[in-house]
């Protein structure tokens, strides 16, 4: 190729593109649709040069008129019918140029499409035009660059959705579709990860392996990040002030109740409504004295609000140490409050073992509803007992209710109790040594006998059994235990302790 004076021409071979591949990417170019078709044939090269030059350019030509005024109309309209008759791609005028309206009938049945420069001088054109069509490393760059600084301006711009915003100015700017595909799994270390503080959302990922993308894509992802963590902070920073009431409502001496609604009103925390806890309290499998890793809380509590958003209820999580408390508050009297309750501390439950993995267990208690300040302590109280029990009895990962009678209540705390639960297992102690299920086998037959008020028939009724089979179990048990069963107090005493027993037994 001869060397011609940069000014005036700019020519180099090319691959395969039409002028619809540039007006994908115009905005970056910076180059606009004037008249004719919007695809031509293939630019087999790109050639700076003066209307007056266009019959001697070859077919597949893409002419950048040089100049900075545009030209007169009637050479326009002559330089139009020339490029048809020579086959050439396209016409990209200077800036300022607006096709007549013969210029633009004679461009669109001669096949030529013709675009406008919306500022850049000819040559610079060009070279930016060879960069696309003939790809490499300085296009990669360049297009990343460009998809940066739009995913910046999008996010600068504070749209409703900053993130839908950043991704869509993302994709325009590369000229692919990039999207956030979610994906608990991501690691902080990946280039195109996005976290939300210490909880992974996902990653960024583009509908084709474009190199100008990997360049582009670790840079949006931190964008992208900033701005989730942004909106998050604007749509859950009131609840997170409330759950920190909650936790100090939960802690305080029943004394300071009262004082906690004024604080309660202001931060939008109706006290006085009905409210139903649950209580989560994790395990580490192997070693029950191990701290919950860091990062579940924080994953769990995005999860649980995304989750809770759009759902009637008012509903608030809040954390005490390792421990997850969700408040469901609704009207007095609402129907099924424990039901709703339990479906959605039991999906929290699911994403907090998928989140800490298969050796951690999430163990459930529900409180009852209850209504009013003392009412959300009192229901508290029962969710912790009946965790506490559940993880007591060794049934772990199990989601336990707190019964409304009041005695099952009781015989939880009894039994959540340590001190309590010892001091009640010390009276059957002695039937240990029968083994596990002759020892469960006396207590259950201990306990019916105590229940039907030391009556052997009623007691053999309720066992299937003859009542001289009954009373010879209860002969042994009296040997075993060496108490007397005829004493009030010490007939209380052993009932609630095989009570407790086979709570825990029955889990």
């Amino acid at each position: 190729m001869c060397p011609r004076d940069r000014e005036s021409a700019y020519i180099v071979r090319v691959a395969q593109l039409t002028t619809t591949d540039l007006l994908a990417q115009a905005e970056r170019l910076g180059v606009g649709f004037a008249a004719g078709p919007t695809g031509g044939t293939t630019i087999e090269r790109v050639d700076v040069t003066s209307l007056a030059e266009l019959p001697s350019l070859p077919a597949g030509t893409l002419a950048v008129v040089a100049g900075d005024e545009p030209p007169a109309p009637y050479l326009v309209d002559v330089a139009v019918r020339q490029a048809s008759a020579r086959g050439l791609a396209g016409i990209v005028m200077p800036a300022g140029f607006v096709p007549t309206e013969t210029a633009a009938a004679l461009a669109l049945r001669g096949g030529v499409p013709v675009l406008v420069s919306l500022s850049a001088r000819a040559p610079d054109l060009a070279v930016t035009i060879d960069r696309v069509i003939s790809g490499g490393a300085a296009e990669s760059m360049t297009r990343a660059a460009f998809a940066v600084e739009k995913a910046t301006e999008a996010a600068a711009a504070g749209a409703g959705d900053a993130v839908a915003a950043i991704l869509d100015a993302t994709g325009g700017a590369l000229g692919i579709r990039v999207g956030l595909q979610e994906d608990l799994t991501t690691s902080w270390t990946d280039a195109d990860a996005v976290f939300v503080g210490e909880v992974p959302i996902g990653r960024l990922v583009a509908e084709t392996g474009d190199p100008a993308a990997t360049v582009a894509l670790p840079v949006v992802a931190s964008l992208v990040s900033r701005a989730m963590q942004r909106q998050l902070q604007d749509r859950f920073a009131p609840n997170q002030s409330r759950a920190d009431l909650i936790v100090e409502l939960i802690l305080a001496e029943s004394g300071r109740v009262d004082g906690f609604v004024a604080p309660a009103a202001r931060l939008g925390l109706p006290l006085q409504l009905s409210h139903a806890v649950a209580w989560l309290r994790p395990q580490h499998r192997s070693d029950p004295g191990l701290r919950a890793p860091r990062f579940v809380e924080a994953a769990l509590e995005l999860h649980t609000l995304q989750l809770i958003e759009d759902r009637p209820e008012l509903w608030h999580i809040a954390f005490l140490q390792d421990d997850v408390i969700l408040v469901s508050s609704e009207d007095h009297g609402a129907g099924d409050h424990q039901r709703r309750l339990r479906d959605v501390v039991t999906q929290i439950q699911a994403q907090a073992r998928r989140i800490a993995g298969d050796d951690w267990t999430y163990t459930v208690g529900l409180g009852t509803p209850q209504t009013g300040a003392a009412g959300l302590r009192q229901s508290a109280a029962e969710a912790r007992v009946a965790a506490d029990s559940a993880i007591a009895a060794g049934r772990l990962d199990a989601i336990e209710l707190t019964d409304v009678t009041g005695l099952r209540r009781l015989l939880l705390d009894f039994y959540a109790s340590p001190v309590s639960r010892n001091l009640l297992d010390d009276i059957l102690h002695p039937l240990d040594a029968l083994g596990p299920e002759r020892s469960t086998t006396a207590v259950r037959t201990l306990l019916s006998y105590l229940g039907n008020r030391n009556s052997l028939a009623q007691a053999g009724r309720e066992l299937n059994l003859h009542p001289n089979a009954v009373g010879y179990r209860i002969r042994r048990v009296r040997e075993q235990l060496d108490v007397d069963l005829d004493d009030p107090d010490t007939r209380f005493a052993v009932e609630l302790a095989c009570r407790v027993r086979l709570l825990g037994a029955g889990r």
